[in-house]
C-alpha cells in the first residue's frame, strides 16, 4: 500500500484544480484584448505579498480565444501557500469581471516549480529578491 501524498492530493479538486468563472460574451460586445487581461491580472495580490501576481511571475501562459474565452495556467510561490485553494477563482473573478471576456478558466499548476527568476524586475525591488 503507498501512503506517499503529494500537495495536490489535498487541495480541491487534486492535481487538476481548475476555477471557472464568467459567461459567453454578448453579441455585438467588443472583445476585451490582452492588455486588458494583464490590467485584469495585476489586480490580483497574494494576501502575503505585497506585488500582484502578474509581477511575481505566477502566471504561467495564458490564451484568449476569438469568442473571449480566456484560459490561464497559474502557479503559486509555494505549494503549502494558505490561499492555494482560493486564489485561482480570485483570478477567474477578476479577468470575468471585465468587460469583452467570456468564460474564464483558471488551472493551478505545479509544474514547472515557481522560483525567484520568474519575478520582474520591480517585484524582485518591492521584494528586496535580488
Amino acid at each position: 500500500m503507498d501512503n506517499h501524498k503529494e500537495l495536490s492530493d489535498f487541495l480541491p479538486g487534486g492535481a487538476d484544480f481548475k476555477a471557472m468563472a464568467g459567461s459567453p460574451v454578448e453579441a455585438g460586445v467588443a472583445l476585451a484584448s490582452e492588455a486588458d487581461l494583464v490590467t485584469a491580472l495585476k489586480t490580483v495580490y497574494d494576501p502575503e505579498i505585497p506585488v500582484d501576481i502578474f509581477e511575481l511571475g505566477l502566471i504561467y501562459e495564458y490564451d484568449i480565444d476569438q469568442d473571449g474565452s480566456v484560459e490561464v495556467k497559474m502557479s503559486l510561490t509555494a505549494p503549502g501557500c494558505p490561499v492555494a485553494g482560493e486564489m485561482p477563482k480570485m483570478v477567474a473573478e477578476a479577468i470575468a469581471s471585465v468587460k469583452g471576456f467570456g468564460e474564464v478558466t483558471v488551472e493551478l499548476v505545479w509544474d514547472p516549480p515557481w522560483t525567484k527568476e520568474r519575478m520582474t524586475e520591480e517585484a524582485k525591488f518591492a521584494l528586496d529578491m535580488w
